[in-house]
Formats: C-alpha cells, sequence, structure tokens
C-alpha cells in the first residue's frame, strides 16, 4: 500500500512526519487540505464525536473501525489508527491489528493500559498491564501483521521515567517499529531525548500538555519521528461551534454572528461536489434537474 510504504520510508530517512488528529471524516479532510502529511483518528476525539463520552474506551473495536474506515476513504495521506488497548488480551489484538490493517492503516498505536482504559491527558489514575502482558500484544500485532511495512507504534503510560524506558526496550524488542510516552510521564525534552535514545527506535509523540507550550518546531523535529496534534481539531470545532451557537441562541439571527463561517461553495468544493457533479453529468445526462423535477 502506497500509504504505509511512504511513512516507513520517511521514518527510515529521519524526516519528522506532521500528522494532527482527526474525529471523523469531515475533520481529516480538512486535515488533508491543511497540509498535514499524515492523519491520526484520535481515539478522544471519537469518543467525543461519536458518542458524545470522555474517552474510556467505551466504544468498541468494530465502531472505531467504521470510523476509521470512513477516514482512509476520504483521504489520501497514510492514516495513523489509535487502537487503544487492542480491545482485550494477545488474541484480541492480533484481530484488531488484521482489521485496522485490511482497512488500510499505514500504523496503528497500541498502549499497555488495563482494559477499560482512561485518557492520560483527563484521568487522574491511570494503570498499567504486566510488561509481559505488554510484551505478549506487541508480540501478538507483528505475529497478525500481514503487510511488513505496516507500523506497530507501542505507546507506555508507564508513570516513571525508568518504568517507561524499561517497557519501551521491551516492546521494541517484541517487534514494535516505534514507541510513544505519554506527556504526563515526561517533563523536558531532555527526558524524551533520553527516552528515545534509551529504546532505540523512533519516538511518536502527541503534542500535548507542556509539550505544545514548551517545546518549538525545531524541538519536535529532533526528537520525534511523527509528531501530532491531536486534539487542536476538536477542541477548535468546539469552542467556534459553541462561540457561533451562544450568539445564535440570543439574537436568532445569523447576521453578525462573533466567528465567520466558511462559504457554502467552498464548503461544496472541500467535498468534491463538483467532481460528483461531473459524473452524474456524464453517466446520467438524461437525468432530469433537480429544478425540474421539482417544478414537476
Amino acid at each position: 500500500m502506497q500509504q504505509r510504504k511512504w511513512l516507513r520510508e520517511r521514518l527510515a530517512s529521519r524526516r519528522t512526519v506532521w500528522a494532527a488528529g482527526a474525529y471523523d471524516a469531515l475533520s481529516a479532510k480538512l486535515i488533508e487540505a491543511s497540509g498535514f502529511e499524515a492523519v491520526l483518528t484520535s481515539g478522544f476525539g471519537i469518543s467525543a464525536s461519536f458518542l458524545g463520552k470522555p474517552d474510556v474506551e467505551l466504544y468498541t473495536m468494530t465502531e472505531n473501525l467504521a470510523v476509521v474506515r470512513q477516514v482512509i476513504n476520504t483521504v489520501d495521506i497514510p492514516v495513523i489508527a489509535d487502537c487503544d488497548t487492542g480491545y482485550g488480551n494477545a488474541v484480541n489484538v492480533m484481530r484488531t491489528v488484521r482489521e485496522f490493517e485490511t482497512a488500510g492503516a499505514a500504523a496503528v498505536i497500541l498502549e499497555d493500559q488495563v482494559v477499560p482504559k482512561r485518557c492520560p491527558a483527563v484521568a487522574n489514575r491511570i494503570e498499567v498491564i504486566p510488561v509481559g502482558e505488554g510484551i505478549a500484544k506487541i508480540k501478538a500485532a507483528v505475529e497478525a501483521r500481514r503487510d511488513p511495512d505496516l507500523v506497530i507504534i507501542a505507546r507506555t503510560d508507564a508513570g516513571t521515567e525508568a518504568e517507561a524506558v524499561e517497557r519501551a526496550r521491551a516492546y521494541v524488542a517484541a517487534g514494535a517499529d516505534m514507541v510513544q510516552p505519554i506527556s504526563k510521564t515526561m517533563k523536558n525534552a531532555a527526558m524524551l531525548r533520553r527516552f528515545g535514545s534509551a529504546a532505540g527506535a523512533p519516538v511518536s509523540l502527541q503534542v500535548l500538555g507542556w509539550l505544545e507550550q514548551d517545546l518549538s518546531p525545531a524541538d519536535l523535529a529532533d526528537i520525534a519521528g511523527i509528531a501530532t496534534f491531536p486534539l487542536t481539531a476538536l477542541m477548535t470545532v468546539a469552542s467556534a461551534v459553541m462561540t457561533n451557537l451562544k450568539a445564535l441562541a440570543q439574537s436568532h439571527t445569523t447576521k453578525g454572528l462573533p466567528l465567520p463561517r466558511m462559504d457554502h461553495k467552498e464548503f461544496a468544493e472541500l467535498l468534491d461536489f463538483s467532481a460528483i457533479e461531473d459524473v452524474q453529468m456524464r453517466l446520467l445526462p438524461d437525468a432530469p434537474a433537480w429544478t425540474e423535477r421539482k417544478a414537476s
């Protein structure tokens, strides 16, 4: 698959892949149109968009897969799939990896939290599985992978630098292509550099919290094989929509809304309406126009 091959070759070149997090097909399309090189399907974002619930693994593997498949079908850039804990033990991980690989994911992220997981960005307490169980999950993912270009990213939610390094090393030894720490564990750029060096594999970073505030683009490029801004799209949309809807609920008019809206024609072009219309005209030349149907 072209996207997988591109991603693996780019990682081998030691040039950072810049990505942003999507929560549905439309947000993925906006990310691609904005110039990002890859898109992450954010579990946090999918849970919020699909269920209106926090990221505590309430959705199922197949519900996540349904969203990821639509994202893959919508964009031409590589899709990095957040596969949470793999939805069970090593046996479940094998099915998860095969399903997301078949859907067309270029990379999958598997984490070592207990099932069900808790989002470290908001949870006060995180529990991780025994390291042996985490190793078994990565081995299962590698065994299940049919395309060797599929990138397997092992995320550790270990709470100390020492344990995170130990687990990262173990997961790389088990076959992981990349490792990913959580921002709460690492406190500065030096710790992140030590983590990647000790693991002996490229680092995937979710740019959240202090990473957003303290690390420059040059720092991120120096540390990360993949640097992802996972929640920028989601939080931007939430803020903008709430701002305009609150104003609309008070004024009952769309005139003078606080924030601009995308032009209808521009939005239609984003959705490739003209391309679909061209197909309709070419393949359905005798179909009556909408205005003619309405008049009849």
